[in-house]
């Protein structure tokens, strides 16, 4: 087998401190990128050079000016942020260096986004670009996949933007009260308190997307409403967009009471993983049941995740990889079915086209 010729790349940038950021703590986002690309990158001030073979010097160096842009536009980089631009970069260039093809077929026009007044959102992954694509155009969107994958991250912030746009009155979050095989006994405080803990995940999203002083003020005016699921039931829900996270700890029951609280004017977002349920031995969760029986109904959309979708920490996608490996023999087959409308390889379809709606 010949081995692709080496090249050398060479790369200036003016901005020291936008070259800081760029590098990272002890040059661990230059240390990330050599991992995923499997090049060599040599830093001397201001002055990158890129060792490697020609395509992937090539996606380095397209990897490292896009990072550099969004460097100095004073926006941080985390190793997240970092893997999005890195498989945008691959998807866009039609190859990918390091060997992994799930993002090989997107849109040349690049992922779609969510723009916030804070900053804005970009999809990282091809799930991740139907997911937005799929919030945009439906009025009730399942979002179903592994931990670190983005799901409750890019449904808060679309709620986000559609609370800032004034499409909406309010925000209603909600989830399952299950504990995670753990029993916690009675929680003390007034009912925020009680459910706070069970919602931080959506908490640190709001704070992160949106000004804290907006949050702390929509919080205390209602506008963005936390509320255990069990106190969804006999509300109807208008002019509002609702998330339910962890869905996958929901009864049949529970499900169906929640999906038929939508009123006029309002979007759902249900985002689960199924391989995290908690229910008792036996028991139905209700996100199976929904995704199978709704699987064909027009309005709804269903987005699936998998571990090369996992933008959290590149070992999370390794770990979440052989659990999967290990369950499938097992598994029942309804969560091992692809149960988004279009393929995670390709664009989604048209709005109004038959597999979309």
């Amino acid at each position: 087998m010949r081995l692709p010729p080496e090249t050398q790349v060479a790369i200036d940038f003016d901005d020291n401190r936008a070259v800081s950021v760029l590098v990272g703590p002890y040059g661990r986002n230059l240390a990330q990128i050599e991992r995923r690309l499997n090049v060599i990158i040599d830093n001397r001030g201001n002055h990158l050079t890129v060792n490697g073979s020609r395509e992937a010097s090539a996606i380095a160096r397209q990897v490292l000016e896009r990072l550099y842009d969004q460097a100095s536009q004073g926006r941080d980089l985390d190793q997240g942020e970092i893997e999005g631009t890195i498989r945008a970069v691959m998807a866009q260039d039609g190859s990918d260096a390091a060997g992994d093809k799930s993002d090989a077929k997107a849109s040349r026009a690049g992922f779609d986004s969510i723009n916030l007044r804070k900053r804005p959102v970009s999809a990282r992954t091809q799930a991740q670009d139907s997911y937005i694509r799929a919030l945009k155009s439906h009025e009730l969107v399942f979002g179903v996949g592994p931990a670190g994958t983005g799901k409750t991250w890019l449904a808060v912030a679309y709620a986000a933007q559609m609370f800032e746009r004034k499409e909406v009155d309010r925000i209603v979050l909600t989830r399952p009260a299950v504990e995670a095989g753990e029993r916690l006994g009675f929680l003390p405080g007034d009912l925020r308190e009680k459910v706070d803990p069970y919602l931080r995940p959506i908490y640190d999203a709001l704070y992160d997307l949106m000004d804290p002083r907006i949050v702390e003020r929509a919080l205390q005016t209602g506008e963005i409403e936390i509320a255990p699921l069990a106190f969804m039931r006999g509300r109807t829900l208008t002019n509002a967009i609702i998330i339910l996270d962890e869905a996958q700890n929901t009864t049949s029951m529970q499900m169906k009471m929640f999906l038929t609280r939508l009123g006029e004017n309002s979007r759902m977002i249900v985002t689960g993983d199924p391989s995290q349920v908690d229910l008792p031995q036996g028991q139905t969760s209700g996100l199976a049941e929904a995704t199978r029986l709704l699987r064909d109904v027009k309005g709804i959309a269903q987005v699936s995740f998998t571990a090369a979708d996992v933008i959290r920490h590149e070992l999370v996608a390794r770990i979440v990889a052989a659990y999967e490996g290990a369950a499938r023999p097992h598994s029942s087959p309804s969560w091992h079915e692809p149960i988004c409308p279009w393929s995670t390889s390709s664009s989604p379809p048209a709005a109004g086209s038959s597999r979309a709606t």
